[in-house]
């Protein structure tokens, strides 16, 4: 299936992506070379976001269950963002939303987040999307909020001790949960 949102065109995610998907994730997020974009946690966290195998056990279970999905933009062949969408109750959960640092502040994130939200509405007939952003964030929080999203009042825990988060640069690190809810739009879904 491929779901296109103007002129951005984005597919599911299959295992071959999955080395692809974290060399991806990880240059956005962490190291020096994810300060070329301003989605950067390196300042928070060192190591990795995520690997190769965690995707691949994502990506499996989207094919098993179909209560997730790793949806990819990929011109040219070449994959330059990505975001991880969960089923959860009668709501999906969104994380991972992922550009490629020099490709950031350009709008492909602000398309990207609106294909996201145009899949589970159409696939999975959901209305609510929730997500959970590091409390310290602050701009990306801004950022969501700016597209709807708003703070729910509920933290979570960051995973302390768990290398496959990263290795956390200080003790205060959390969640904040923030939601929208989605109301009924036009959607163009190509098979």
């Amino acid at each position: 299936m491929k779901v296109e949102d103007g002129a951005l065109a984005v597919r599911v995610a299959s295992i071959d992506d999955a080395a692809a998907l974290a060399a991806l994730v990880n240059s956005a997020y962490r190291g020096d070379g994810s300060r070329a974009g301003w989605t950067t946690e390196a300042d928070l966290l060192g190591g990795q976001r995520t690997d190769p195998q965690a995707l691949e056990e994502f990506i499996e279970r989207t094919t098993a269950v179909g209560d997730r999905a790793m949806l990819v933009h990929e011109p040219a062949g070449r994959i330059i963002a990505c975001v991880q969408l969960e089923r959860r109750g009668d709501g999906a959960y969104l994380g991972m939303l992922t550009i490629a640092p020099t490709l950031q502040a350009k709008g492909l994130g602000r398309r990207l987040l609106a294909a996201a939200e145009d899949f589970v509405r159409t696939e999975w007939q959901v209305r609510r999307v929730t997500m959970t952003v590091i409390e310290q964030r602050l701009e990306l929080i801004d950022w969501y909020q700016r597209r709807g999203y708003a703070r729910t009042g509920e933290t979570a825990a960051f995973p302390y001790g768990d290398p496959r988060f990263g290795e956390p640069k200080r003790a205060d690190l959390r969640f904040v949960v923030l939601a929208k809810d989605l109301v009924h739009g036009p959607v163009t879904v190509i098979f």
